[in-house]
């Protein structure tokens, strides 16, 4: 598992640990590591390796039965760039994959991934798709829309916005369509893509039970909340300006990849395999909310 101890990643291991599969967590900094699922689990395991190094990648591949590529990042710092991780990085574990005889890869990307997108951001993640498939015939692709959960960064910071600021501004008109995917009904189906029988190629677009606009979206998250705040249109130009500065002044948490995603609609086709093969009943963002307004913590 590349990607382990991050927000999705994490879980992943954790709904892989309940489907009796021996995990391997691939990681820099193996030892300390926040959100590291049980521990003293005979069936966890963490090994030192950096997905940029072809040896400790080979390494960590020994006596592998499957993988799964959750390694994602957001803001370019750097040697670390949208290239060097999405494209080069997803490439080179594909390929040492395919040559230490793994059985199965998954590829988490997400839904919207465009090879010829103007989007650096969205054009890396399509161009690792196709450089993962390279190099791994056999590789699945995940495409999750974009993810909630407990403390995530796409739902929390929403809400915390939407309880400090009566006038909210939004992302252009707020006609972006979005279908918002619970993060434990993703871990759930890459678990599920790892314990199947078939074998054969596939891609997973997976996408919450709604399809939003981000307006839509804004009003029942305030409504789940009991807020009534004022929304005001924001030209996407002055949202790409704010994310620029914020490539300077470090405090801002607004990226141009993010900025980017919201002049695209990220909603699952049809035509692709999603979570009813997998045969999971997703939780809705409202239902979440309800769960997490209601908690005394």
């Amino acid at each position: 598992m590349f990607g382990g101890t991050g927000f999705l990643g994490s879980r992943i291991v954790r709904h892989l640990l309940d489907h009796e599969f021996a995990v391997r967590i691939a990681s820099r900094h193996p030892d300390g590591r926040p959100g590291r699922p049980d521990p003293e689990n005979p069936r966890l395991q963490s090994v030192e390796a950096d997905i940029h190094d072809e040896r400790s990648v080979a390494k960590a591949l020994v006596g592998i039965y499957g993988v799964v590529n959750a390694v994602s990042l957001y803001r370019e710092r750097g040697p670390e760039t949208f290239y060097s991780v999405h494209v080069e990085s997803a490439r080179r574990l594909a390929d040492q994959a395919h040559r230490a005889g793994v059985e199965r890869l998954v590829q988490v990307s997400g839904i919207g991934a465009d090879a010829a997108s103007p989007s650096s951001y969205i054009r890396m993640r399509g161009e690792g798709e196709q450089a993962v498939r390279a190099e791994f015939a056999g590789a699945c692709l995940v495409r999750p829309a974009v993810i909630f959960g407990p403390d995530d960064a796409f739902l929390s910071t929403i809400l915390k916005l939407l309880r400090q600021l009566p006038i909210y501004p939004m992302f252009g008109r707020g006609r972006t369509r979005l279908q918002p995917v619970y993060v434990e009904d993703v871990a759930e189906a890459v678990a599920r893509i790892m314990a199947r029988a078939e074998r054969q190629p596939a891609v997973f677009e997976l996408g919450g039970p709604t399809v939003y606009s981000y307006e839509q979206l804004l009003r029942a998250i305030a409504h789940q909340a009991g807020l009534a705040p004022l929304l005001i249109p924001v030209p996407f130009a002055v949202w790409d300006a704010l994310a620029r500065a914020s490539e300077i002044l470090p405090g801002l948490p607004l990226t141009r990849s993010q900025v980017e995603l919201m002049q695209i609609d990220t909603v699952s086709s049809p035509r692709m395999a999603g979570f009813a093969e997998l045969g999971i009943a997703q939780v809705s963002i409202e239902e979440f909310l309800r769960r997490m307004l209601s908690s005394p913590r």
